[in-house]
């Protein structure tokens, strides 16, 4: 009995050594941290918006811990599932995710102007598709790697591809996030080692496209008119930023205390969602914003560590495209809230209230922490991937291998 229990003992605890195995931690206490940080702001930017709308103070925040339990263990799943096998199953993804963006238009649940949600105004598809769009764009673009430099294989596709998503995005209004998918579209395209004259182009495309979206978008063309007359003087910015420079002059360095900020009892909008940003600054001070950008940078660090480090291009354009994501997601949303963009209904990732954005930016998580695993274990390289590729952006100096790249013939052929 007493080998036996032995046998079964030393087995749980090789078990346990083999799942974390190749775990990033840092990304892992990064994650945690930012969950921590996310749920007691959360919780003090909801109390009196909870109670109002709901009847109870710790409505949103009990919410949001059933979210975390669902988003946690699908990062667990995620992080056992072979990231290979999205080639087979991404194209059934995204035909899913184009599918849920048609059902919001026709379900049409109108919600402060917009229709983006399934139910109840929960379950919001457009968060989804950020996930999906990234995957999606990784597995395309490493299946064509070889001939991304032929605008017909290349740029046209992209395009398409792109258009389709981000369009639905854009009819539901949801601008913020259509135009997350298109940057990220731009992104990986670039990584993928596209042609200066492509990405020259597509820059071209993405302006134009931009400007039409504002001239024939009453809410595109009204956010950019206050954000260009907030930046000529904050007094005629709009509202919403009013009162997040409201919030943030009176943080000042050290914030006036958790728990104890007015603003969000006075009329901030949106505050547990799209301006609780501005309730960290607050009530934390730049002490503690500059905490909270110190882990989103410690993220997106991680996450090309592991980019660098991953056994393929596919990993590369997974991890690469999943930290830019998360980073640019935060980024906006704090540039927004001090004025330096115009407005976007983007959250904030492991912070802002949202069952849809915290499960989706956990399922990156997952994904992420596969690529890590598979780093460190027995795969090899395909070598005729990188040979046949140069730098542009130099993700594997650190460890002497090659970086993610652009097309060019490699020296043997030269030779």
């Amino acid at each position: 009995m007493g080998a036996r229990t032995f046998v079964n003992d030393r087995f749980s605890l090789a078990s346990s050594k083999n799942l974390a195995r190749g775990v990033d931690m840092p990304l892992v206490l990064t994650v945690v941290a930012l969950i921590v940080f996310g749920l007691i702001m959360l919780y003090s930017a909801s109390f009196d918006f909870s109670f109002n709308e709901y009847g109870s103070s710790s409505y949103m925040f009990l919410r949001q811990i059933k979210w975390l339990g669902l988003g946690i263990a699908c990062a667990f799943l995620l992080s056992l599932f072979d990231y290979h096998q999205w080639r087979r199953l991404v194209v059934f993804a995204m035909l899913g995710t184009i599918g849920l963006l048609i059902s919001v238009l026709f379900i049409n649940e109108m919600r402060l102007g917009a229709s983006r949600t399934l139910f109840e105004g929960s379950y919001q598809p457009s968060e989804v598709s950020k996930l999906v769009a990234v995957i999606y764009l990784s597995v395309w673009l490493y299946a064509k790697r070889q001939s991304l430099h032929d605008v017909s294989f290349g740029l046209i596709p992209l395009g398409v591809i792109l258009g389709i998503i981000g369009g639905l995005i854009y009819l539901q209004p949801d601008l913020s996030a259509a135009g997350t998918v298109l940057i990220l579209g731009g992104l990986l395209f670039f990584l993928a080692g596209a042609d200066l004259r492509q990405i020259l182009l597509l820059l071209i495309l993405a302006v134009f496209m931009g400007w039409v979206v504002v001239q024939f978008s009453a809410t595109g063309q009204d956010r950019v008119d206050s954000f260009l007359a907030g930046l000529k003087d904050p007094t005629h910015a709009s509202y919403h930023v009013q009162r997040s420079f409201e919030a943030v002059i009176k943080g000042g360095v050290f914030g006036v205390g958790l728990g104890q900020a007015d603003t969000k009892l006075t009329g901030l909008p949106f505050a547990p969602t799209d301006s609780i940003f501005a309730v960290v600054v607050e009530e934390l001070g730049l002490f503690g914003a500059a905490l909270l950008m110190a882990l989103y940078a410690v993220l997106v660090w991680r996450g090309l560590i592991i980019a660098r480090r991953a056994p393929d291009m596919l990993g590369t354009f997974l991890a690469s495209g999943i930290a830019f994501w998360v980073g640019m997601e935060a980024l906006i949303n704090m540039a927004v809230m001090v004025g330096l963009m115009p407005f976007a209904g983007n959250a904030l990732p492991f912070v802002s209230a949202g069952g849809s954005n915290l499960v989706s930016t956990l399922c990156a998580m997952g994904i992420m922490l596969n690529i890590s695993r598979q780093s460190n274990e027995s795969v090899k390289m395909e070598e005729d991937d990188w040979r046949s590729f140069g730098a542009v952006i130099d993700l594997r100096r650190g460890n002497g291998r090659r970086s993610v790249s652009r097309p060019r013939r490699s020296q043997r052929a030269n030779g």
